[in-house]
């Protein structure tokens, strides 16, 4: 049999649109199936769990999901309910909420639930996590610790994710609430993992493409790596709250549309955007381009001649569209008058 090839990771930032388009939301229900999508919610990093899993049962439902159940342990204990644990076995889709990541962490890591969720990720279902499940999707993940741009000691902790990513180590609401030297901090101390920002409203999704794991982004924000490969620090030697000596560490900054190798760790070509503006026009002047091949080659015409005239007939159109379009104003306004 072939090998089953692992489902996408979201990893969104926090606080992702719920009100207008829903990109993200939209884009999560339909890479776990859509009409067909069987969607598990796990809400134990919330205080409100019961609230939240209403709320993204409609949202999911409005957004065409198919069925969208619970899966909420409270306990260590709860984790092992083999209940619990078969809508996760059964769903295409498993999405994480946000809330205390070192109390999701510490009732699901190492239990059936969470390795259900991770063979849900084995089998090539979708894992989304915002906020708390975007961080324990990482190998490594920030506990708790204060926000702030320089990196100082111990300025956070870092416990055990579910190690969907591996050699990682995740952060979420990172502009918004300033949590570049925490990230920092930690890739100084751990120089091999690469450290991931993601910032509210914005979505990390990370697939395999031909043995390579590529992260590509979307939503309103960005998503921040930090690449400490070839670091010098002081952070074996800083004392208690001191600032840390981080240097070489390679900053990467990708917005919505970038993508980046997480195996090579180095950002990928993306194509070029062009507006529906600049389409149309670049398309007139095409054909304007091909009719005066055909005059030419109709007669003894020359180039410059038909540049003369191409000019002029692009006048008269364009002063014609004008002219109809003050006849139309004047129209309307009379029409208004009445």
């Amino acid at each position: 049999m072939p090998e089953d090839t692992p489902g996408p990771l979201m990893i969104i930032g926090g606080a992702e649109d719920k009100l207008r388009k829903r990109a993200i939301l939209t884009d999560f229900v339909v890479a776990s199936g859509g009409p067909d999508a069987r969607i598990v919610v796990i809400p134990t990093a919330s205080s409100i769990g019961d609230e939240v899993v209403e709320l993204y049962d409609v949202l999911f439902r409005r957004l065409g999901a198919a069925a969208v159940a619970a899966c909420r342990p409270e306990t260590r204990e709860e984790a092992h309910d083999p209940d619990l644990v078969k809508p996760v076995d059964e769903a295409t889709g498993v999405f994480m909420t946000g809330g205390n990541q070192l109390k999701l962490s510490a009732i699901i890591c190492g239990t059936p639930v969470g390795d259900a969720v991770v063979r849900a990720h084995q089998r090539g279902a979708v894992v989304a996590g915002t906020s708390a499940g975007a961080s324990i999707q990482s190998s490594h993940m920030v506990a708790f610790g204060r926000g702030g741009a320089t990196p100082k000691q111990r300025m956070t902790q870092v416990a055990a994710g579910l190690g969907l990513l591996g050699t990682t180590v995740i952060d979420q609401h990172f502009d918004q609430r300033n949590r570049y030297g925490r990230l920092l901090m930690i890739v100084a101390q751990s120089p091999q993992l690469l450290g991931i920002g993601v910032d509210e409203d914005t979505c990390a999704t990370v697939t395999l493409e031909e043995g390579h794991e590529v992260l590509r982004v979307s939503g309103r924000g960005a998503v921040t790596i930090l690449d400490p490969a070839r670091l010098v620090t002081n952070s074996y030697e800083a004392k208690r709250s001191s600032p840390l000596l981080a240097s070489g560490i390679v900053l990467h900054v990708l917005p919505a549309g970038a993508a980046f190798d997480l195996t090579e760790r180095c950002l990928l070509p993306t194509a070029s955007q062009v507006s529906m503006q600049d389409a149309a026009e670049i398309a007139e002047a095409q054909a304007d381009l091909r009719q005066m091949a055909r005059d030419i080659a109709a007669g003894d015409v020359g180039p410059s001649y038909l540049r003369r005239h191409l000019a002029r007939t692009r006048g008269s159109r364009q002063t014609g569209a004008h002219a109809e379009q003050g006849q139309q104003a004047h129209e309307e306004q009379d029409g208004d008058t009445r």
